[in-house]
């Protein structure tokens, strides 16, 4: 199944439709996908029942405007789970694995309210000249639990979609510099899209700690990312077992892969040079795309000024 979240001139608000071939089958007005899987957990069989046989309305999907599958999510985390991202960016900074990178699959939260729909614009983050895309692939929740086990874990993946966890790296590599972040260098935007597929349309293509999905990113046309997600170290249910470790995880949560090898511009310069691969700037296009859970592209825009936190010369240090 294939579960989106879309606007129409008709229905300006949101809608939450299943899609079957190329078109929409929407539940009632008000209802979210967060709705049905608070209700409903991973398994979506009967509101899939009631949009296939008493939709609200059907769409023609070219008709549609997609929107983020859960537009708001509660929480995103985004970890660090690609061997060869994490080895390729620390190798071309002198830097060896750390050992405890196999021992702990770290993450960071990110900011829901700056989630961003499958073809919307991004605006540039006042103040970056390093804006880089991230090539991912995010599960989302259909249930919640804590200190769950990795099988525990797995029981509550309601589906998958492609997430672009964007990144000012000029405004990031200076925040972390003082053992804090990532924060504005992150929680301006991250994609999500284009809709939610659930896992049984992906059990034929399993493979190693996740499935055989070809993964790709283009900006203006030009492929600059391809990695497969059974490339993936850490597995989708160890990553939930973990992000529930002495708390806990709910419906609706997003858990983003990480970045896959080669994917984003960050690890590619580091390789290949800056003029081989410039960072994004305004007017380019960038396009995610991921076998069977479809592609999502977004322009880059001009954002907003710069305000300065205070008069210049001002900041100083105090003793």
């Amino acid at each position: 199944m294939r579960w989106a979240t879309f606007t129409t001139e008709q229905h300006p608000s949101p809608l939450c439709g299943l899609l079957l071939g190329d078109m929409l089958h929407a539940l009632p007005e008000g209802t979210g996908l967060i709705d049905i899987l608070r209700t409903h957990g991973a398994d979506l069989t009967e509101p899939a029942r009631t949009a296939k046989e008493s939709p609200f309305c059907t769409v023609p999907l070219s008709q549609a405007t997609l929107l983020a599958p859960i537009p708001a999510p509660p929480t995103i985390r985004d970890f660090y789970s690609f061997e060869q991202h994490v080895r390729t960016a620390r190798k071309q900074r002198g830097l060896d694995m750390e050992p405890d990178w196999y021992n702990l699959p770290v993450f960071y939260f990110t900011n829901p309210y700056a989630t961003t729909a499958p073809e919307a614009d991004v605006a540039v983050p006042p103040g970056t000249h390093e804006l880089d895309y991230e090539l991912e692939v995010a599960a989302i929740l259909g249930g919640g639990g804590s200190n769950l086990t990795p099988e525990e874990a797995g029981s509550l993946i309601a589906g998958y979609c492609i997430m672009n966890d964007w990144s000012a790296r000029d405004i990031q590599r200076r925040e972390m510099k003082l053992s804090m972040g990532p924060v504005k260098g992150k929680d301006f935007a991250t994609t999500l899209g284009p809709w939610m597929t659930t896992p049984d349309e992906l059990a034929d293509i399993a493979k190693n700690h996740a499935y055989d999905l070809t993964m790709t990113a283009s900006v203006n046309g030009r492929e600059y990312s391809r990695a497969s997600l059974a490339d993936i170290y850490w597995s989708f249910p160890e990553l939930i077992s973990y992000a529930s470790r002495g708390t806990a995880v709910r419906p609706g949560d997003v858990i983003g892969s990480g970045t896959c090898g080669t994917g984003c511009i960050y690890e590619l310069s580091l390789v290949h040079g800056s003029a081989e691969y410039p960072w994004l700037h305004e007017g380019d296009t960038v396009t995610l795309a991921v076998d069977r859970l479809g592609s999502i592209t977004n322009r880059i825009v001009r954002g907003p000024e710069l305000h300065e936190l205070r008069p210049e010369g001002a900041a100083h240090a105090t003793s």
